[in-house]
């Protein structure tokens, strides 16, 4: 497929979610869109679509106006599903929150964004107590669970906060006014999604709706519109909120949706919605294989997954559980989804039982693959380790040396990108003009990561590193800025370095923080841990803590960390 085939087909599509939920409430209004397991929920497209409308025009009649942005801060994944449309079809932002931010990471998130209302639950009620005084927001829309819900904890969130005006998640979405008609089209914004930084806070990446479409385009190309699709990833990600749940309303796909993973529920839910496609990442796949083998390890309908990154092991996953192919590739909160590769794990050998077959024949779906120039690989060759696919035709590729010429096929480099069309990349940082014009120099968007094309100039990419200090901790993105400016806040800590290890399971990374204490201060381990634990999220709380009397430095003082990498790989010995 050539560059303006793979735009013409995209852009013929649609760009804009919101107006394929409508052709969906319009054409399939009794099909089921989302089977929320949590609490045994069921929406039509079109009931998804007369609730969300009405959400949108409570949150216009609370005084929201277009162009602002709304943020959401909930565990509650059908909440949040709600908003998202709700806040497009007002005109206006999705700016979804990490629900484990908490103290200045979650301050500084919300005086950035400077929301026009906040959506949020009464389990937040301690950590927005703790950051009452430093953040002024106009509006919190409360979404209070009833007992019987399973997010119901009894908590109460205080009658009054700041000067705010509380607002009821129930009384909006039973707003009776029309259902405010905003035209949104591929340039219009349509969210701020936060991202780690490596020099700097947080940054809000800001994403229009052709953007959802790009990232989305070959994930969904994959499936038909007889898949289910399971999604129990966070929607403040990208992952959640568009790869599994946005992308549904381009072919009517039903979504089975939970508030977070399982391992020990995983089948069991996959059954309950009869799920066909699932993103696995990371950590989750050892953990499935973690469970005693059964007989019955492939009664189940999961044909399709794609796993980021590809564990090498992936043969083995799909061979125990009967998946036919996985696809693989590299997701950026910027950039979207330029890679694809799929992976044919069990060449003619049907991995799902005949009675639970749904979506496109293993032939339809290599044929598919072909058509797409989807590379396709046998999954019982050994696939270099970090393996990505090939490149998006809508998009153009190279890796860059330090002065951003083009390096060699074989040698490493970072990963730049920039778009063959309008719109398909994010439009800035937020509120960072500088950092925008930095990672946009010489009109290649620079990745920030390390990778290198085949040898043979075949097209084949694989990821190698990531070249700055943000790391991947548990699903999540972790800059190495934020956990040594959040452990310097200790009065005992003189200076922080935070660096990534390979983790001991799971190809993602543990965190080890080297400590320097201020002169003459005596400072525990457990000190520093009990801090940390207070000040952010438990994913970023350093694995590994170390004291050192002064940290190593360049002669322009940056710190070395590849020594402090070398010292603490030295101690813990081989894995």
């Amino acid at each position: 497929m050539s560059p303006d085939e793979a735009f013409a087909d995209m852009v013929a599509q649609g760009d804009v979610a919101l107006d394929k939920l409508d052709e969906c409430a319009r054409d399939l209004p009794d099909k089921l869109f989302i089977h929320y397991g949590e609490d045994g929920v069921g929406l039509t497209f079109a009931q998804f679509k007369a609730l969300t409308d009405r959400l949108a025009a409570g949150l216009v009649e609370a005084g929201v106006r277009q162009g602002e942005a709304v943020s959401v801060l909930t565990r509650n994944s059908l909440v949040s599903a709600m908003a998202m449309f709700a806040i497009w079809r007002a005109g206006c932002l999705f700016a979804p929150i990490n629900f484990n931010f908490k103290g200045p990471q979650l301050s500084y998130q919300l005086n950035d964004t400077n929301p026009s209302a906040l959506i949020t639950d009464p389990s937040f009620a301690d950590v927005m107590g703790e950051i009452e005084h430093e953040i002024d927001l106009a509006r919190i829309v409360l979404h209070k669970p009833k007992p019987s819900d399973h997010d119901h904890t009894g908590a109460e969130f205080p009658a009054s906060y700041g000067r705010s005006r509380i607002l009821s998640f129930a009384d909006l979405c039973a707003c009776t006014q029309a259902p405010p008609q905003v035209p949104r089209g591929p340039f219009d914004l349509a969210n701020i999604v936060y991202t780690s930084g490596t020099t700097g806070p947080s940054k809000g990446v800001l994403q229009n709706f052709r953007w959802i479409n790009q990232y989305t385009y070959f994930l969904r190309a994959i499936t038909s519109s007889d898949d289910v699709i399971y999604c129990d990833l966070p929607l403040y990600h990208v992952g959640g909120a568009f790869a599994l749940l946005g992308r549904a309303v381009w072919q009517g796909n039903t979504v089975g949706l939970w508030d977070r993973f399982s391992p020990t529920k995983f089948w069991e839910r996959v059954a309950e919605c009869g799920a066909t496609y699932a993103i696995l990442l990371d950590v989750m796949t050892p953990w499935l294989l973690g469970a005693p083998p059964t007989g019955n390890d492939r009664a189940n309908t999961l044909a399709l997954a794609h796993m980021q990154p590809l564990p090498p092991n992936h043969n083995e996953v799909a061979r125990r559980f009967g998946i036919n192919f996985i696809t693989a590739g590299f997701g950026q909160t910027e950039s979207g989804n330029p890679f694809v590769g799929a992976i044919d794990e069990l060449g003619d050998e049907e991995g799902v039982p005949e009675a639970m077959r749904r979506g496109r024949s293993k032939a339809e779906f290599r044929a598919l693959c072909a058509r797409l120039g989807i590379l396709m690989v046998d999954g019982r060759e050994k696939l270099p380790v970090g393996f990505m696919g090939r490149a998006s035709p809508l998009l153009e590729v190279a890796i860059l040396d330090e002065d951003d010429n083009k390096c060699a096929p074989g040698v490493v480099g970072q990963l730049g990108i920039r778009p063959r069309f309008p719109g398909l990349l994010l439009q800035e940082y937020f509120k960072k003009p500088e950092a925008t014009l930095k990672t946009f120099r010489n009109l290649w968007f620079h990745t920030g990561d390390a990778c290198v094309e085949a040898p043979d100039g075949s097209g084949v990419y694989r990821f190698i590193d990531r070249m700055g200090g943000f790391f991947r901790v548990r699903g999540e993105n972790v800059s190495s800025f934020e956990v040594e400016a959040l452990i310097s806040r200790h009065p005992k800590v003189q200076a922080t370095a935070a660096l990534p290890i390979p983790a001991a399971v799971g190809s993602e990374d543990d965190i080890v923080a080297f400590v320097q204490p201020v002169e003459g201060a005596r400072l525990s381990e457990d000190e520093v841990r009990d801090h940390a634990s207070r000040v952010m999220p438990k994913y970023m709380v350093p694995k590994y803590i170390r004291f050192i009397d002064a940290l190593p430095v360049t002669p322009t003082n940056k710190v070395e960390k590849y020594k402090l990498k070398q010292k603490i790989l030295s101690e813990l010995g081989p894995s």
